[in-house]
């Protein structure tokens, strides 16, 4: 039996995950780190407690591995969080204790400056990069080039968070496709860095990684890293990908027009397709899949699975206090109460920008509101209202693929926020297409950075895997009453989100 080693390498912490031959997942371990914050815009994590928890996951996932299994760990690979800066010098050293993250937006007038040389709806449609410019790679890099020279001038190269942890774990410095994506100064359809970009930067393109497939064996084990982990160093580490790639593969989207529905604290809906899903007005980001001849092209709400928490938390203290006392989930408690509501929550509409507006709102101060509330309403119809506010926000960036690209059903749901059954069928009715959970459902990156390591180690002779390894738990069609109640709530919601845009741009 050869097992595969997974790591999910996210903003909270790190996984490891034990997959067999199989598909199965056999044993896991996680260990968490801090996000810090020194100042505003700043989110800054540390690269040496990356490293310390992925020791410490693996140690974990191998006390609770089968017998035998440390020995035939055949290969690793690793999904992780995007838009990662992290400066080494040429032996490797890191030049900063601390480096920006994915929504680390510290960069002020460095996008402008950019845009100088290289229009920006131009920089758009060449790269895909849909966020927040000041999100990228490349502006945080022009900002340390500005405010820390003499770092800057000792950069070898500037990773990517997981290609760090690869290059500790192999001593190689190379970066994937789909990381390389998100870096701010990557062609899509010519899958390489571009020159114009690099010249916009006024940077060398050269402390840039190499780019290499997703399943390109990087090497194995250094002996340090083989002693620190309990592994043999035969162990063979493959490149891996960004998470938004693995959680595709993982998933089951890894194919013409599939799709799938990410429901965590955020949300996004994505579409794997040959062709970067590209628009001016709505502004999809796009990155490179880690499955050869495919991108990943997606819409993202800010707060979904959050949006249950606030109110939770404003609203739901008996439920709490319940739900400690029996022993259950309080979003249970929540639900049955939901539940009694009907599909359009008696007219009470929520919009759901607690955390502000994304490309697909009039304005990012977007902000959230309940609408149409009356004495009669109960908690129940806000709690429904809530759930359905969140899967209007997603309507919109459904409909917005379906304009680009014919999007298969069914679409897939995965993250914390498929657990729910009522939410489920709340997603069938207002997509008005079938939907389903299946069983890799939290760990769809894990299992998709499985696969990436199990295909390029040889194990698997393709990514079908993951359809064989993921089983269908739920699947749910839509209601015909409730979808046409829902298209008449879902007009009066996007008429409401008009009006709260023209409200925050006063």
């Amino acid at each position: 039996m050869a097992y595969l080693l997974a790591y999910d390498f996210g903003t909270g912490g790190i996984k490891a995950s034990l997959y067999d031959e199989a598909g199965v997942c056999v044993a896991d371990g996680f260990d968490a780190y801090p996000t810090l914050y020194p100042a505003s815009g700043f989110h800054e994590q540390r690269p040496e407690e990356w490293w310390s928890a992925t020791v410490a996951s693996t140690r974990k996932l191998l006390a609770s591995a089968p017998a035998g299994a440390v020995q035939e760990v055949r290969a690793i690979g690793i999904s992780g969080h995007s838009l990662g800066v992290v400066p080494v010098d040429a032996v490797g050293r890191l030049l900063r204790a601390t480096v920006p993250i994915w929504s680390d937006s510290r960069p002020d007038k460095q996008p402008a400056d950019f845009f100088e040389h290289v229009a920006e709806e131009d920089w758009y449609m060449l790269t895909g990069n849909g966020f927040p410019p000041a999100l990228y790679s490349i502006f945080k890099l022009m900002w340390f080039n500005e405010r820390e020279p003499e770092m800057f001038r000792q950069i070898h190269k500037v990773l990517g968070t997981k290609d760090y942890i690869n290059y500790r774990l192999t001593g190689v410095m190379a970066t994937d496709h789909s990381y390389a994506s998100g870096c701010g100064v990557y062609d899509l359809s010519s899958r390489a860095y571009d020159d114009r970009l690099m010249a916009a930067s006024g940077l060398d393109k050269n402390i840039l990684p190499e780019i290499v497939p997703a399943t390109c064996v990087l090497g194995t084990l250094t002996e340090t890293a083989a002693y620190e982990l309990g592994l043999p160093r035969t162990v063979q580490v493959v490149a891996g990908g960004v998470d938004n790639a693995c959680m595709a593969l993982g998933a089951g989207a890894y194919r013409e027009g599939q799709a799938y529905n990410a429901l965590g604290s955020s949300a996004w809906i994505a579409v794997s397709s040959a062709q970067p899903l590209l628009d001016i007005g709505k502004r999809p980001y796009v990155f490179d899949h880690v499955v050869p001849g495919q991108y990943v092209s997606a819409l993202a709400i800010f707060s979904a699975g959050t949006s249950l928490t606030w109110v939770r938390d404003q609203m739901c203290a008996d439920l709490v206090k319940r739900a400690a006392q029996e022993g259950v989930s309080v979003y249970e408690l929540m639900d049955e109460e939901a539940a009694a509501a009907p599909a359009g929550s008696n007219g009470v509409i929520f919009n759901s920008a607690l955390a502000g507006g994304s490309s697909l709102d009039k304005t990012p101060a977007l902000r959230g509101a309940f609408l149409n509330l009356e004495l009669r309403h109960t908690r129940a119809d806000l709690l429904r209202a809530t759930m359905e506010g969140v899967a209007f926000g997603l309507r919109n960036a459904l409909d917005a693929l379906r304009q680009l690209v014919p999007v298969a059903e069914p679409l897939i749901l995965v993250g914390g926020g498929a657990n729910s059954a009522l939410w489920r069928q709340i997603y069938a009715d207002v997509y008005r297409c079938r939907v389903e959970r299946r069983s890799a459902g939290q760990q769809a990156a894990a299992l998709g950075a499985a696969a990436v390591a199990g295909v390029g180690a040889g194990i698997w002779t393709d990514f079908g895997i993951v359809d064989e390894a993921s089983a269908v738990t739920d699947r749910h069609a839509p209601d015909a009453a409730c979808s046409v109640e829902y298209e008449r709530v879902f007009a009066r919601y996007c008429q409401a989100a008009e009006m709260l845009g023209e409200w925050a741009q006063e």
